[in-house]
């Protein structure tokens, strides 16, 4: 009886180590982060109600932790969730150009009903690039909880390009030396996209001639 303890022993032994050496190209089949940053889509489309502050804290605390030049943490985050500013925000970048199609200009949140207003230390050079991996990790952070995103530019420019938005713009409340340089929208999707084909020949190694 004893032998065959230490036999079953054995073959336990070499099960759990077996387990253990599994190659890891099979683990990266159900690696978490992977199929984050494979299933994330740009969302143009949501449901109307924002996304509620505990979840927007915890996007927000992940994108605090983004990697960034010397630890400068060289962005500060505003977000908004109230319906009646964005609208008014809205309607203030429509008014202030109106050469523009308005409801294009209306449309620069992209119905987002929650707001990311990010800004950039204009002392540090790199700044921009600081504020992109922070914009990063937020809108990974955000599908990983079942919550869209979509990085603009353009409210950016309207905002900005004018004295008409200036109250709105001071309204967010960034430090002197802050200005503003992204806005990332968040909400629950209300469509499910298709990935755009990605060309991989933009990747290539160099190798010493």
């Amino acid at each position: 009886m004893k032998s065959i303890r230490i036999v079953l022993a054995g073959v336990l032994m070499l099960l759990t180590t077996a387990c253990a050496n599994q190659p890891k190209e099979a683990a990266e089949d159900t690696n978490q982060v992977i199929e984050t940053i494979m299933a994330r889509r740009s969302i143009r489309k949501y449901q109307p109600q924002p996304v509620d502050r505990q979840t927007m804290d915890q996007i927000a605390k992940c994108g605090i932790n983004a990697p960034n030049g010397q630890n400068r943490q060289s962005w500060e985050v505003r977000i908004v969730d109230d319906p009646a500013l964005l609208a008014q925000m809205s309607e203030a970048m429509a008014a202030a150009h109106p050469k523009m199609d308005a409801e294009m200009v209306k449309g620069m949140f992209r119905g987002a009903p929650t707001m990311a207003f990010i800004a950039r230390d204009v002392h540090y050079d790199f700044s921009s690039i600081d504020c992109g991996l922070l914009a990063e990790n937020m809108m990974l952070s955000a599908w990983s909880l079942g919550v869209g995103s979509i990085c603009l530019g353009g409210p950016v420019r309207f905002l900005t390009d004018n004295e008409l938005c200036k109250p709105f713009v001071e309204m967010l409340g960034f430090s002197d030396h802050y200005e503003l340089c992204l806005c990332v929208g968040f909400g629950y999707a209300d469509e499910a996209p298709e990935a755009k084909p990605r060309n991989a020949e933009k990747v290539k190694y160099v190798e010493n001639k």
